[in-house]
């Protein structure tokens, strides 16, 4: 990879050969909860085979618009870092009751346009809030992010959820097969090999897994050569209150969900996220969501499993996720190829799964490094959220009970544990402290006291 002192790593344009295989690496790592979302909402609706099909397609295409508008960037469009876009998890609930009870997918399709045109409009709010995340509050994240997600890579390593042989010994071999590949590549490897370690260990377990019967194709060959998403496929979209205000909710969930992907991503590629290209990341979802409720698919949003792919390759340019984007469009157009690409068992996927999500989990921990724990509250902040936001993952209906809004916002891990952060941070390091504390305090450099500058110094000391 050519570099340059006045070039940034992220803005490095590395070979042809190198961004295909850096880009086909990321798409891997995605791909399965990519297709999750329509694969759930569908089945929830239950359209037939050929709409489900279409449903996946249109995702894909949308995946590739969605990343390359976030990483490319036009205008002020774009965080311009190495960030895949997804369908949000966030939103399946809400779609599915929205879908099964108001009106089916023209409804869902509204609110998903009106949620994306509310996000470009809090975009700029939303950034004059990074203020609020200091080291503190951003390495909580990131590891809330990295834990959240290695019960993902554990069904996978099983055999996918809902699968008949989920936890047989052979789904759990071939995972650990591949995850030692990966670490073998990466330990042993050279350098460029080092850095696809993920592409090679998926590929060798796939290698094993075809004569062991792993693999279905069966797909593959049911699948058109080439599929284009046209607009308002299933109708003409419909604009109910209440599917809205669900959808709103979900807006502010999945920004809350971004903003600390956006910000881990700025942590691993050491080009820190500012206000303005915060928001600039949040308006590209926005736009996003708005052409997923257009072209036939669902709210989109940066995608954590990427985020620990970054670090653990340590490849750091935003144009190799943008080649990942565009092997995304390929897929979307060329149906046959998509199907081959699902096709990859899932315990391949979670034996990568388990070191780029432990990596996540890894860099919210040297974040957290850079902070004093010494005098001082900080511990707290750090546990409290932690156990707030894998609650939900640990308990999955411990929620159950509440009203539809608080779940959408609380049964997202990243969201409650975010909120937590901040608010603790707040209570514990921004309010008036109470006697005798403020020495410890100052000796953890944290500010005593309120106001707007309180809250900016641990970062800027942190920098």
């Amino acid at each position: 990879m050519a570099t340059t002192a006045d070039v940034h790593p992220v803005d490095e344009i590395p070979p042809v050969r190198q961004l295909a295989a850096f880009g086909l690496q990321h798409v891997l790592a995605m791909y399965a909860g990519a297709v999750a979302v329509p694969l759930i909402v569908g089945g929830a609706l239950k359209l037939s085979p050929a709409d489900l099909a279409y449903l996946i397609t249109a995702d894909l295409l949308v995946c590739g618009i969605a990343t390359l508008i976030q990483c490319v960037g036009f205008w002020r469009f774009g965080v311009r870092l190495p960030i895949m876009q997804g369908c949000t998890f966030a939103a399946v609930s809400p779609m599915v009751l929205i879908g099964t009870t108001e009106g089916g997918l023209p409804a869902i399709y509204g609110s998903v346009i009106v949620a994306g045109l509310a996000i470009m409009l809090l975009a700029p709010l939303f950034g004059r809030l990074l203020r609020f995340f200091p080291p503190l509050v951003t390495g909580t994240v990131i590891l809330i992010i990295g834990v959240s997600l290695l019960p993902v890579a554990g069904n996978w390593a099983a055999g996918g959820a809902g699968a008949k042989d989920f936890g047989e010994p052979r789904n759990l071999a071939l995972a650990g097969f591949v995850l030692a590949m990966v670490l073998g590549v990466q330990r042993f490897a050279p350098a460029f090999l080092s850095r696809i370690a993920v592409l090679l260990g998926i590929a060798a377990g796939l290698a094993v897994a075809v004569p062991f019967g792993f693999t279905d194709f069966s797909g593959v060959g049911d699948a058109d050569w080439v599929g284009v998403s046209t607009p308002f496929h299933f109708g003409t979209p419909e604009f109910r209150l209440s599917a809205i205000v669900s959808m709103l909710v979900v807006a502010l969930v999945t920004m809350t969900e971004t903003t600390g992907d956006l910000i881990a991503v700025g942590e691993l590629t050491g080009r820190k996220v500012e206000p303005r290209p915060l928001a600039d990341g949040l308006r590209a979802d926005g736009l996003s969501t708005v052409l997923g409720g257009v072209f036939n698919t669902f709210p989109y949003t940066a995608y954590a499993q990427n985020v620990g792919l970054v670090g653990m390759t340590r490849v750091r340019s935003r144009w190799v996720v943008a080649a990942a984007g565009g092997i995304l469009v390929l897929l979307g157009l060329l149906p046959k190829l998509g199907a081959v690409v699902a096709a990859i068992p899932a315990p391949v996927l979670g034996g990568a799964g388990l070191v780029m999500f432990g990596t996540v989990a890894a860099s919210g921990l040297r974040t957290l490094a850079r902070v004093g724990f010494q005098g001082n509250d900080n511990l707290t902040v750090v546990a409290v959220s932690v156990a707030i936001g894998l609650l939900p993952v640990g308990v999955p209906t411990v929620y159950a009970q509440f009203p539809d809004w608080f779940q959408t916002v609380m049964n997202s891990g990243i969201s409650a544990g975010c909120l937590s952060a901040i608010v603790l941070n707040l209570l514990f390091n921004h309010l008036p402290v109470r006697r005798g504390s403020a020495v410890g305090a100052q000796s953890a450099g944290l500010p005593v006291g309120g106001g707007e500058e309180a809250v900016e110094q641990p970062r800027e000391e942190a920098v």
